[in-house]
């Protein structure tokens, strides 16, 4: 599959875009294990051209991490093609817009999935941004607005004219936010429509690798993207890509194994967050990590209220002390759904 100029190989898999989420600490995880393409954080072209410190902050691309994107959403094509030019400063490999956003905050002013209300100015933003860019310009989409405006097959066809080099296809609608079942055959017409010649990406409801798999075989999506399913499991990318190699299932990681990943994680959120926010964005990592473990309430508790460095180090090598070389299940030894 290729961006741009971009070779990711076959069956590459992506990691989403997701706010106070996909620092460069999670991302660094993710990438250790596997990650083809991974994003930023998702800025608004409001915050970035009017220089808030926190949209400024997300521009920070590691070379360890690439090929990396930046994703930028707003509702205004000249504030969006000015945050295309500040965003192409800090080098990264691909720009993506952001048409998926439910959150109604920012889909009810014409953002993100807003856009699939007015595609007259989804094409025009689209296109300014393409001429705007020295590099690839992909897009991240749902399926359209609700069940009755399912739009995406047309929608799709629209934005490779407009010169998107891919498309990331979230398998729900607007309506739907992250609720319901991702609807993958919506997808997989947009792969198998003849005019479409860019790579589709699929999103939604991966969450282990047969799953992975059955996106590419049933589907023929040229790459899958992974969002909510990797939190607190960076390792799903390597379980995945060991799946489609040899069709065998890896084992769940150890609670030990897991110490480790979610001490490193903590210590390298530490490092890029000022005062207690690498705290407090470690939380739902955390609390995914120990997903599972028996009789566990009163430690989660403690992990995920702690402001004390030193008591939450300690208490992730007690969980390491009890529960050491056990493997839970979690939904029948598959993960959380996405």
């Amino acid at each position: 599959m290729h961006i741009g100029n971009l070779d990711l190989g076959q069956q590459p898999i992506f990691l989403a875009p997701m706010e106070d989420i996909t620092d460069p600490s999670f991302r660094y995880l993710c990438k250790k294990f596997g990650a083809d393409v991974m994003y930023t954080e998702f800025i608004s072209s409001d915050g970035l051209i009017r220089d808030g410190a926190k949209s400024l902050k997300k521009l920070d691309i590691f070379d360890y991490e690439r090929p990396m994107g930046i994703q930028l959403y707003g509702h205004i094509v000249e504030s969006m093609v000015e945050a295309t030019h500040r965003a192409v400063t800090a080098a990264p490999d691909i720009i993506d817009i952001n048409y998926g956003c439910p959150v109604r905050k920012i889909a009810n002013r014409g953002a993100g999935a807003g856009m699939l209300a007015n595609i007259p100015l989804m094409m025009e933003m689209t296109r300014a941004i393409v001429e705007a860019s020295p590099i690839p310009v992909t897009v991240k989409t749902r399926l359209g607005w609700d069940e009755q405006q399912k739009i995406i097959v047309e929608v799709a066809e629209q934005l490779q004219d407009q010169g998107i080099t891919a498309l990331t296809i979230h398998g729900r609608t607007r309506a739907q936010m992250y609720k319901g079942k991702a609807d993958w055959t919506s997808i997989g017409e947009v792969k198998q429509n003849p005019r479409m010649g860019i790579p589709i990406i699929g999103n939604g409801d991966i969450t282990n690798p047969v799953e992975a798999k059955e996106a590419f075989d049933r589907y023929g999506v040229d790459g899958i993207m992974i969002g909510r399913a990797a939190v607190g499991k960076p390792w799903l990318f390597k379980h995945i890509k060991h799946y489609l190699q040899t069709g065998e299932l890896l084992p769940e990681p150890t609670v030990s194994e897991k110490v480790d990943m979610a001490r490193m994680q903590f210590e390298k959120s530490l490092k890029f967050k000022e005062g207690p926010v690498g705290i407090y964005e470690m939380r739902r990592h955390f609390s995914n990590y120990f997903k599972g473990l028996p009789h566990f309430k009163e430690m989660r508790m403690k992990l995920l209220t702690s402001l004390n460095v030193d008591e939450i180090l300690s208490l992730l090598e007690q969980i390491r002390d009890i529960y050491g070389e056990e493997r839970p299940e979690v939904n029948g030894g598959f993960w959380d759904r996405d």
